[in-house]
């Protein structure tokens, strides 16, 4: 008997997650995991809560959701580099004191613009802080053909300044 899959149908009894447990990478990018994840850890400490694979530019890169001691992290690595791309802090809500002092552009006008560009069902929202401090929506976004595309709307001035094709994701929504 497999025990990853008891596991799993237990801790989905309790309303667990399996993310208290190593999170499994695609067997495709099992190393360039590892040594990702051994990186973002190094410069971000604290517990790897969900980890998506994407498809930047052409790379496949791994974004990290580290929960820290005091904030939690988004931390992208390039899969095929194992080097930080980019790091964001992740905020609670639009409401929270740093996201809405330089959000401009509401939640509903940026799903609104996010979805006029990539339509489907929004089915994550996350609040975030770029690096050089500006905010920034960012939305799962499932289509009608079955992609998943992660589409970033900048809070300020409500430009997508990203948006990529989701290949896999693992850990909590």
């Amino acid at each position: 008997m497999k025990l990853r899959p008891l596991i799993a149908a237990l801790l989905a009894t309790f309303g667990l997650s399996q993310s208290a447990f190593a999170i499994e990478a695609p067997a495709r990018f099992k190393s360039e995991y590892a040594r990702c994840e051994k990186v973002v850890l190094e410069q971000h400490p604290g517990k790897i809560v969900k980890v998506e694979l994407k498809r930047e530019n052409g790379r496949p890169v791994f974004e990290f959701d580290v929960e820290g001691s005091d904030k939690t992290w988004d931390v992208e690595c390039d899969a095929r580099s194992g080097k930080i791309t980019e790091v964001e802090q992740e905020v609670v809500s639009a409401d929270s004191p740093v996201f809405k002092e330089k959000a401009r552009i509401s939640l509903e006008e940026a799903k609104a613009i996010a979805l006029k560009k990539y339509p489907g069902t929004i089915v994550e929202t996350e609040f975030e802080i770029e690096a050089d401090g500006s905010a920034s929506y960012e939305f799962d976004i499932a289509r009608k053909n079955g992609k998943e595309m992660k589409v970033e709307v900048d809070a300020t001035s409500g430009k997508i300044v990203e948006a990529n094709r989701e290949l896999w994701q693992s850990g909590k929504e």
